[in-house]
């Protein structure tokens, strides 16, 4: 595809939470408004309840779920080369490939769905190797094929009718002698003798070929038309004719239909060529989702595979971004938290700010850029505000946090405290979850020298729905414990009106690392912790800082 057509996925960090979702649609917003370009808002996770109450409320769609950026056959330029009806002749075909300059055609129906391929090599057995005088009629080759392929003209007959039995001569013979080798249903190559006409229709032929152009004695034209026997002319001479003939039997006759090795524009590069280099095929037929055919592709396409482009809001982390990360080209990074491990390959825009939510600074950004915010836009901004400083209440939270909360609540129309208590209840609703569900639904992962721990959080107005979760999530967090080498597991059970936290923990030293990094002690199977509410501000760099130092 065309490099001005490509498109770039603006998108969050895994387990997306509110200020994730809306500031990859608010920030594609921008830069489309921007650029005229195409930025495409996307998730790398589930949506959860609280995000979900924020879009269903405003009316908003939510991202496309993309699991992976890796490179796929869809980000790469591939040869659209057109599909054939499987009927069109040899010679037709092979005019085709030398003015693209392909040795594979696809033959299509007319929903565009594969039948076969034929390749040039396909054309040149055909042509090399048959030497049955009945090919033609066991090839079921149509007469508009033969009149295309001899640059002939129909005389009498059905150009839509097919020649399907008998076999091909030439009628080099006196007519005495002809009678006896022509047979019912035959195709006979002649010149322009009445008598050899004559017997070829009298000995019931299904075609006769007049060459060099002869004309066609009404009496023949009649007697043709009584006996049902077909009629063309052609300029060329009988040698020729006969030479070519062959080359308008169609393309079905000797595609491969069978075993045909296609990929879907959906498939990763790196899981396709292996199989491209154990084949001997130069080209391979795309497919779309529904299986409709999209062009071809070759390993020479796979040369210049270039990533997909990618915009990374609210987090810079590697093992928070969507998998594949790696393999994209990553153009801009938005966010508020420290810096992380995203690696690029080229230098990137990156606007990093000590703030409580990276949706203040795409509020910011629309400022600068002067674009116009309208209400939608607002009031997924400040639900994200809101939701990632928990109502003002987090240490993460700035003044610009609540400016911004402020304007955009002007121009949204709404009334901050009383949609957070909404948003904060619908996320807090833990009614049909599952202990999995609710752990993995804000979980980070996170490493300290050699350590690897993961942290999940749920905030919640009701303290009793806390106290239940608690006794839900111990046993699961046992048998978490140890998965994708994460030796220890936290969980912040946050009380948004007490502005604090309980936190849970399983695994070798865990314990010991809450009691050293918040001078706490255990009760009643957790540790509470007044005042800590943020797990970027308060708890990880707490945590992070006791185990450097013990190490």
């Amino acid at each position: 595809m065309p490099v001005e057509k490509r498109k770039t996925i603006v998108i969050g960090h895994k387990n997306p939470d509110t200020d994730s979702i809306c500031s990859a649609i608010c920030y594609a917003n921008l830069k489309t408004s921007i650029t005229g370009k195409e930025y495409v808002p996307c998730r790398a996770g589930r949506i959860n309840e609280e995000t979900q109450f924020v879009l269903n409320y405003f009316g908003v769609e939510a991202p496309e779920l993309v699991s992976n950026v890796k490179t796929q056959v869809r980000d790469i330029e591939i040869r659209e080369t057109a599909g054939v009806d499987r009927n069109i002749s040899l010679k037709k075909a092979w005019n085709l490939m030398q003015d693209a300059n392909v040795v594979t055609l696809p033959a299509v129906n007319a929903n565009n769905v594969l039948e076969g391929l034929i390749t040039v090599g396909d054309i040149t057995k055909s042509y090399m190797n048959v030497l049955d005088s009945s090919i033609l009629s066991k090839a079921r080759t149509q007469y508009s094929n033969i009149i295309e392929t001899l640059e002939g003209q129909l005389v009498i007959g059905e150009e839509s009718a097919y020649f399907d039995q008998g076999k091909v001569l030439i009628a080099a013979a006196n007519p005495d002698l002809m009678e006896y080798y022509i047979a019912p249903h035959d195709l006979v190559i002649l010149g322009n003798r009445y008598e050899s006409q004559l017997c070829a229709i009298e000995m019931e032929a299904d075609c006769i070929i007049v060459c060099e152009g002869a004309a066609v004695s009404m009496t023949i034209r009649k007697l043709a038309q009584e006996r049902g026997c077909t009629v063309i002319t052609t300029p060329y001479d009988t040698y020729t004719a006969a030479r070519l003939i062959n080359q308008s039997m169609p393309i079905s006759y000797f595609m491969k239909t069978e075993n045909l090795i296609t990929f879907e524009d959906g498939d990763f590069i790196d899981d396709i060529k292996d199989v491209m280099a154990s084949k001997r095929h130069r080209d391979f037929p795309i497919l779309d989702k529904d299986g409709k055919y999209r062009g071809m592709i070759s390993r020479r396409n796979l040369l210049g595979a270039r990533g997909k482009q990618i915009v990374l809001v609210d987090h810079n982390e590697k093992n928070q971004a969507v998998d594949g990360i790696e393999n994209a080209e990553i153009l801009e990074i938005i966010d508020h938290h420290k810096l992380g491990t995203v690696e690029t390959i080229a230098p990137v825009f990156f606007r990093n700010q000590p703030l409580g939510c990276t949706a203040t600074i795409v509020y910011q950004m629309y400022r600068e850029s002067d674009v116009e915010i309208n209400a939608t836009i607002a009031a997924l901004l400040c639900a994200a505000i809101t939701s990632d400083t928990l109502m003002f209440r987090s240490p993460t939270c700035t003044s610009a946090d609540k400016m911004a909360a402020g304007a955009l609540a002007l121009i949204a129309g709404i009334n901050i405290e009383e949609h957070a208590k909404e948003m904060f209840t619908a996320g807090s609703n833990l009614r049909g979850k599952t202990a999995e569900v609710i752990f993995y639904q804000d979980f980070k992962r996170f490493t300290a020298d050699t350590v690897n721990f993961g942290v999940g959080q749920i905030s919640s107005m009701n303290a009793e729905e806390l106290a239940d979760l608690k006794q839900r999530l111990i046993p699961f967090m046992q048998h978490e414990c140890g998965k994708n080498g994460i030796s220890m597991v936290f969980f912040m059970l946050t009380n948004i009106l007490e502005e604090c936290s309980e936190i849970i923990c399983y695994g070798e030293g865990s314990g010991r690392l809450v009691e050293e990094a918040f001078e706490v002690q255990e009760a009643q199977g957790g540790y509470i912790l007044p005042g800590v509410v943020s797990r970027k501000k308060q708890l990880i760099p707490a945590f992070i800082g006791t185990l450097q130092q013990n190490n």
